[in-house]
């Protein structure tokens, strides 16, 4: 007797996958960022979700695996909204303060990426440096702002000789800091750094900095 070959996988039963390994990433990143790496469990993850351990080393093969996987889905969601920047259409200035603006509105937003990327230092990047992906979604925000800061020079708008990635780690410390150290700076300084009174001011002091830095040389007296 011929065997019968098994149903090709249906539209639907993809779908289901998708939907329960964005649910597992969704609560493997909320315990992740609330307990660490080392105190997260995976039985938790599983009991917080619609499935079981055992379908969570079937879709990611294990803790580390899993943890690895949030870091991609949250490096990939900052760097989508970065290629989506339309810097053609924008003066070099306008460009690069979209870009400042659009970094600080992401860490506000996502207190959880700024938990991750804090635990994964505390371990090392162990697991971002044994990731491909993570390194290939980073070069693309480099890019993003080496064209910005070609075309500023181009237009004689920046003074020459300053690294895209510099400039990308002043964006980044200014955005980070402030979730990051929320607390401890309000309990040094009596002043909450996420307050939404200061968010406007500290936004734009961001944007004025780093506008500053690039056009310090290229401005008349």
């Amino acid at each position: 007797m011929t065997a019968v070959p098994p149903p090709p996988r249906t539209p639907a039963r993809v779908r289901d996958a998708a939907r329960t390994q964005a649910e597992i990433l969704d609560v493997a990143t909320e315990e992740f960022a609330r307990i660490g790496y080392t105190g997260a469990r995976v039985d938790e993850i599983a009991a917080r979700t619609r499935t079981t351990k055992r379908m969570i080393y079937y879709y990611f093969g294990g803790k580390e695996q899993l943890f690895t996987a949030v870091l991609e889905r949250a490096y990939s969601e900052i760097r989508g909204l970065e290629q989506q920047l339309d810097v053609e259409h924008l003066d070099p200035v306008a460009a690069i303060r979209r870009l400042a603006e659009l970094t600080f509105d992401h860490h506000q937003a996502h207190p959880d990426f700024i938990r991750l990327v804090s635990i994964e230092n505390i371990h090392d990047a162990e697991h971002m440096l044994a990731s491909p992906t993570l390194s290939k979604l980073n070069t693309p925000a480099i890019d993003i702002t080496a064209r910005i800061l070609e075309a500023g020079r181009a237009e004689g708008v920046f003074t020459g000789g300053i690294d895209a990635v510099d400039l990308h780690l002043m964006i980044s410390s200014f955005c980070f800091f402030r979730v990051a150290n929320r607390h401890t700076f309000c309990a040094l300084f009596g002043r909450d750094m996420l307050d939404p009174g200061l968010r406007d001011r500290y936004r734009t002091m961001l944007g004025d900095m780093v506008v500053s830095y690039l056009t310090e040389g290229t401005r008349k007296e």
